[in-house]
């Protein structure tokens, strides 16, 4: 899941358009799927946000600001690949206003969330990282595998890392 803040006019309609389908292949290959895997494409969504006004230290901004809160189940990224998205985002973005304004990174923040495995809710439902990995690969033991892997590797990054 996506949700992508950006100040109406920021950038031209076609060029948005393209900036949504390239965030969703950053975030689909950081996850470590095809971008062509039409089941998984099928559920990478993107949320639009506009914000009507962003505002620095209190005042209107004099450049549009951008949000990227790039969501995925528990075990999708680790700090490799978290890093990796924050900067193909911020790059992309960039690339998405085609030389209008200066490149300045510091008007791109991205945040990548991992939801804990069993709170992932679609469907009417709970789906855990192993149905994904399942729908993925198609092999209910291959899925659990991998998802059991990248879970207890997410957690144990966690752990290392203090509050």
């Amino acid at each position: 899941m996506l949700d992508v803040y950006i100040p109406e006019g920021a950038l031209r309609p076609d060029a948005e358009r393209a900036l949504l389908t390239r965030l969703t292949d950053i975030l689909m290959i950081a996850e470590g799927f095809e971008p062509t895997n039409a089941a998984m494409r099928a559920v990478s969504w993107v949320f639009l946000h506009r914000p009507a006004t962003t505002f620095v230290a209190g005042s209107p901004a004099t450049a549009p600001r951008y949000k990227v809160v790039a969501t995925v189940p528990e075990g999708q990224l680790d700090d490799l690949s978290r890093a990796e998205v924050v900067a193909a985002v911020t790059e992309a973005v960039l690339d998405a206003e085609e030389g209008k304004r200066p490149r300045d990174k510091g008007r791109v923040w991205v945040f990548p969330t991992e939801i804990p495995d069993g709170r992932w809710g679609g469907n009417g439902r709970i789906t855990r990282l192993a149905d994904i990995m399942t729908r993925a690969t198609g092999d209910a033991e291959e899925g659990r595998n991998i998802a059991e892997k990248r879970i207890a590797a997410s957690r144990a990054e966690r752990a290392r890392i203090p509050d």
